[in-house]
């Protein structure tokens, strides 16, 4: 799947406002080369109408929920190699709460996010999506789970400050097609209002024309009250102008024929958002410390766009990109899968301790090694070890194809290869192939009921998490992967600098 945009440093270390200059004007330069209003005004929001057939059952079945989402600091990001965003964290929440592993389909350049959840190539949309009639076409919405409110953010440099909307009509206002901003802003032309729409690429997002307002290169946009709140804090040159439309609803977007994923989903968010008697919203502590995390105080992303010199300096998926690429090569591995399992077992903190003694970035125990413990802390021996260490399981499955090799070799490095071999013996048992890691997968499940695991040779295990741990670290690595492929595309056309997608 390839996959929208990620923001990433380039080896120089130049201020961030160099950086977002240069993204400005490489940006500017692709976006003004058509920017006439297109002519035809009635959009087709999605070309699949006829949305395949998998509701909560089937999703169960699999045991992932795959998550439609853009590349973005409201969103979705990477930070040091890690998964964060207001709405990730949001679903990864849901997906924990029902056994489910999530898989991450970032949206690609030319796709469409309707059609990909449509086509059954993911199971929601969660991007910050405003519900509107348009949109309630093609899909169906949950009911919301946050409120916002539109609001036109102008150039500080026009050193105006309208308060009205009437206060706009010499101002143009840009935005995307695609957006619910424009759908608000022609309602405000049909009412009388004297607004200039300039229309841009769809390919441009919110963050991407908030820098560019910042910089001066358009005079005004249009974003949500809570994303402008965050971007304003690494932004300089925006201010805040009228409102045009109040607590507009949020919701995640799903399958009209998936009823049942609609219903868990609503019970869900009522318990993080719901009105009392008097309309006003309540928010869970849960709900609440996201949106101080993501909105309010804004740490993360902050952290995301103003990087500090470490991250400068690596740039990439993780603070040990070179370090992995190196190590993989060195025992023939897949660093991008080396750097997924980092991810999962450690977040890439070299002094990490698990509760079974596992240390380090690969959570290497100790038992199975012949380094000396303290020695373990150090990040290249500890990779180095943690690969050694894959490297003989999948040499082990070398008679399976790559995808099973890695799945089964994952497999036995969570759970040991005593509980894999009971596995595969008890789907002998079964009739099922021990070779196919899905019949392996149901026996590892298996081993967690006493009628089975008494007769294994290595007793009870804990099933459930290790399919869980290959799902999940299967699904990361395909995501780093689109990331990478569209951080390559994005370079291609801006050399240095590489773009970001959000969607509203």
């Amino acid at each position: 799947m390839m996959s929208k945009n990620i923001l990433c440093i380039g080896e120089s270390s130049g201020s961030k406002w160099i950086l977002v200059m240069l993204i400005v004007t490489l940006m500017s330069m692709n976006c003004t080369e058509t920017p006439e209003i297109p002519k035809q005004e009635v959009s087709t929001l999605a070309t699949i109408t006829e949305p395949v057939e998998r509701d909560y059952a089937e999703i169960k079945n699999t045991g992932i929920l795959r998550v439609i989402t853009s590349y973005s600091s409201s969103t979705y990001f990477l930070h040091r190699g890690i998964q964060a965003g207001f709405e990730y964290e949001l679903i990864k929440n849901f997906a924990k709460e029902h056994e489910l592993a999530l898989e991450v389909i970032i949206i690609g350049e030319n796709e469409n996010p309707y059609d990909l959840l449509n086509s059954g190539e993911g199971d929601l949309i969660a991007a910050s999506y405003t519900i509107t009639e348009e949109r309630k076409e093609v899909v169906d919405f949950t009911r919301p789970y946050n409120l916002v409110d539109q609001i036109i953010v102008l150039s500080e440099e026009l050193g105006q400050e309208p308060e009205s909307i009437t206060d706009m009509s010499s101002i143009p206002v840009t935005v995307r097609r695609n957006s619910s901003y424009y759908v608000k802003l022609k309602e405000l032309q049909d009412e009388g209002f004297d607004l200039t729409i300039n229309v841009v690429s769809d390919d441009m997002d919110t963050e991407a024309l908030l820098f560019q307002v910042a910089n001066g290169t358009y005079s005004a946009t249009v974003a949500d009250d809570n994303f402008f709140q965050a971007s304003n804090k690494y932004m300089d040159g925006l201010v805040k102008g009228p409102m045009i439309a109040e607590n507009d609803t949020i919701a995640w977007a799903v399958r009209k024929n998936a009823p049942d994923l609609i219903t868990k989903f609503n019970k869900y968010l009522y318990k993080h958002f719901r009105f009392n008697n008097e309309g006003v919203p309540k928010r869970s502590a849960f709900l609440n410390v996201l949106r101080k995390k993501y909105f309010e105080g804004s740490t993360p992303v902050a952290d995301y766009f103003t990087p500090d010199i470490e991250v400068q300096r690596f740039g990439g998926i993780s603070p040990y990109d070179s370090l992995l690429q190196t190590v993989a090569s060195e025992f023939d591995l897949d660093w991008v899968m080396l750097t997924s399992i980092a991810a999962q077992e450690s977040k890439f903190d070299p002094n990490s301790e698990s509760w079974a003694g596992a240390v380090g970035i690969m959570q290497v125990l100790p038992r199975f090694s012949e380094i000396p413990l303290e020695s373990l802390y150090d990040p290249e021996i500890n990779i180095r070890e943690g690969a050694r260490i894959l490297k003989e399981q999948m040499d082990h499955y070398s008679y399976m194809d790559s995808t099973s090799q890695w799945q089964f070799a994952l497999a036995t490095y969570n759970a040991g290869p005593g509980h894999v071999a009971d596995a595969r013996r008890l789907a002998i048992d079964h009739n099922d192939d021990p070779n196919d890691w899905e019949s392996v997968s149901k026996a590892l499940l298996r081993l967690m009921q006493r009628k089975y695991y008494q007769h294994a040779r290595y007793g009870f295990c804990r099933g459930i998490e290790t399919v869980r741990y290959v799902n999940e670290i299967t699904n990361r690595s395909n995501t780093y992967e689109a990331i990478l492929a569209l951080s390559q595309s994005r370079n291609d056309s801006y050399p240095g600098v590489l773009g970001f997608k959000t969607i509203n």
